[in-house]
This record gives C-alpha cells, structure tokens and sequence, in this order.
C-alpha cells in the first residue's frame, strides 16, 4: 500500500534563513520532498524563476483566483503584496505519492496546518536576535530602505505567532540548523 503523503510546512521570520533551510531539506532525496510554488503579487527579483520560486501574478489575476475559491490559503502579506498557496498544484504534488514542502508566512502556514491537522509538521525558523535578521536582511540587498524597515517591523509578530507552530528552530549556527531541520522532518516522516 503506498504510504500516504505528508506535509511539511516551514515558517519565519524574515531573515531567518529559511530559504537556505528549505534548499538544504530539498536537496535530500530520501525525503522524498517536491517544493510548493506559491503565487504572489510581488515583483520578480533577478535570481527568481516563473513557476520555480514563485508564479507570479498580477493584483487582479491573483484577486481572480480568490474569488474562483481556488487557493488554500492566502494573505495580503504586505500592502499590495498578495501570496498564496493554489489547491491544484498541492493536490497535484500530493497525488502523486510525494511529500510536500510549503515555505510560508506564518498566516499561511497557521492556516495549512489547520487544513491538514496531523498530517502535516509545522516548524518555525527564527533568527538569534532582531539584530541579526536586520543584517541578513541588508546582506540580502533586495529591499528598499522603506521596505526594509517594514520588514523588521514585522518580525516580532511574526515571532510571536510562530510560538503557535509544532516547533520553533533557532537558526544560529548553519550547520547545526540544517542537522536539526531534517532530523525533524526525518522523524515525523517516519511517523
């Protein structure tokens, strides 16, 4: 009988790290992880590909499929800047006997873990300290000034609203991040 696909859902704060942590946990194979592409309203950065970061969809396109009841979830993240997860794409992945891997803003991953219930982990990254967040932010270089000081400004909610996930993962050291990640994707798919 094939085992029943399982969900995992990463969460953070922005500057966590979680984009490293979710590249690390895609790289293993015996995880047996397809990424999630969420749609969003933003604009492309340089590094980013159609349909492989992001799909990225114009405000009405995106306003066309809510009212079509054809996400998930989804939220206005930031004035203007919509994401969501699309319910044919996670059926597609699911059906197809893989385990699903969600990178999302901890709204959205409150409300996939809601849908999925046991089936799926929640798992929160944060970064040491509002300090260092800000500096990766900067290090990253692809927010404005304006957008940058948004962002941190939401951190600490964020971080609050995290401490409603399965568990919380101090990103720190790398390294032992990345350990610690998958043994805890590792255990629960073993679950």
């Amino acid at each position: 009988m094939l085992k029943k696909s399982k969900i995992i859902i990463i969460s953070g704060a922005s500057g966590a790290g979680k984009t490293t942590l979710v590249n690390h946990l895609l790289m293993c194979d015996e995880l047996n992880l397809v990424f999630s592409v969420s749609a969003c309203t933003r604009k492309k950065r340089t590094s980013e590909i159609q349909g492989s970061h992001y799909q990225f969809l114009t405000e009405s396109e995106f306003k066309d499929k809510i009212n079509a009841d054809q996400f998930l979830e989804w939220e206005e993240v930031y004035s203007g800047h919509f994401y969501g997860t699309l319910k044919s794409n996670t059926m597609s992945i699911l059906n197809s006997g893989k385990n699903i891997l969600f990178d999302v803003d901890i709204k959205g991953a409150n409300k996939l873990k809601q849908h999925f219930k046991d089936r799926s982990i929640g798992i929160f990254i944060q970064a040491p300290s509002l300090e260092v967040a800000e500096a990766r932010l900067v290090k990253r270089g692809t927010d404005s000034g304006e957008k940058l000081k948004m962002r941190v400004e939401k951190i600490k909610d964020e971080i609050k609203q995290g401490q409603s996930m399965d568990y919380q993962l101090l990103n720190n050291v790398l390294s032992n991040s990345k350990k610690e990640l998958y043994n805890l994707v590792l255990s629960f798919l073993n679950s």
